[in-house]
């Protein structure tokens, strides 16, 4: 079955246009979700609307309201909405482009794909879309989506575009509230680099595939389970140690990971006879400082 289009209108870059379908780039369905039971009978329990007056209501009879001031409403009909037509309804039409590392990941809200709607449109996309790409830019747009306009990025992506809607500035958060209390003194150089070499360990090539929900696949063991008529298999949570400062978080995260042998490096002369001092006793002074410089020296070895 086709995928069904979430928009269709038209793409519009000054004087040149085409006609596009918008389909979402993401797709809850395989998610595990539960329905609400009787814990009796284990019927399915249906939500039903109630009015404080009247009881039980039939959904025909809903209609939607805007509360304008303290439980007091305008009726809003199909026809009201209706009424509000504006370019956006039915033209994304490309109103600035900026660069692609430009636009804030926190204003980044839903992912859609977008396709030339037909092939009559195809040669026009396709202009649209390689321009873009060469340029390394993401243009600006709007259109309407549930009833709302939606700021949007566009880029290119594969033989398609990809359009990303952004979320309201009045949405996002300032981080005064979250970070104001933080001190903004810098680290011992030291330790940082320390903390560095434990990056650097890490370091990997991002594959989507290698980060499954686990929580999801353990639920899905147990439901699998319980249809056997087993009892669930209880998971026990990994033991924590206490730990005592960063110094030995760092230690027992070095530890684990053993890299191969390579060339000596500035944390490494910084490491080694930093080590012989911790082991001479001459950790008293900062136990953080000795503990991260024996956690890099022991990985190395």
């Amino acid at each position: 079955m086709a995928p069904r289009a979430s928009w269709k209108g038209y793409l519009k870059l000054s004087l040149v246009s085409c006609p596009v379908r918008l389909y979402p780039a993401t797709s809850a369905s395989e998610r595990i979700s539960f329905n609400q039971l009787h814990k009796k009978t284990h019927n399915r329990i249906n939500m039903k609307p109630v009015d404080p007056e009247l009881g039980l209501v039939e959904r025909t009879d809903l209609v939607k309201g805007y509360e304008y001031e303290d439980k007091q409403y305008i009726i809003i009909d199909d026809a009201d909405l209706d009424a509000v037509r504006i370019e956006s309804n039915h033209t994304m039409n490309i109103e600035a482009f900026v660069d692609e590392g430009e636009v804030d990941v926190i204003y980044q809200d839903a992912p859609y794909y977008l396709a030339p709607d037909g092939a009559m449109a195809e040669e026009t996309f396709a202009v649209l879309r390689e321009a873009m790409r060469k340029s390394g830019k993401l243009a600006i747009a709007r259109l309407v989506l549930s009833s709302r306009e939606r700021v949007v990025t566009i880029g290119a992506r594969e033989n398609g575009m990809f359009v990303c809607t952004l979320r309201n500035p009045n949405e996002v958060r300032g981080t005064a509230e979250y970070f104001g209390n933080i001190p903004a003194g810098k680290p011992d150089a030291e330790m940082l680099q320390l903390a560095e070499a434990l990056i650097k360990q890490k370091e990997t090539t991002f594959d989507p595939k290698n980060y499954e929900d686990r929580y999801e696949a353990a639920l899905m063991t147990m439901i699998r389970e319980k249809l056997k008529g087993h009892k669930p298999i209880i998971a026990a949570a990994p033991e924590r140690g206490n730990v005592i400062n960063l110094m030995d978080a760092l230690k027992a995260s070095l530890s684990q990971s053993k890299p191969p042998a390579k060339s000596k490096s500035k944390a490494d002369e910084v490491a080694k006879p930093a080590a012989k001092k911790v082991a001479a006793g001459g950790a008293a002074e900062n136990p953080l400082k000795a503990n991260l410089l024996k956690a890099v020296g022991k990985s190395k070895k």
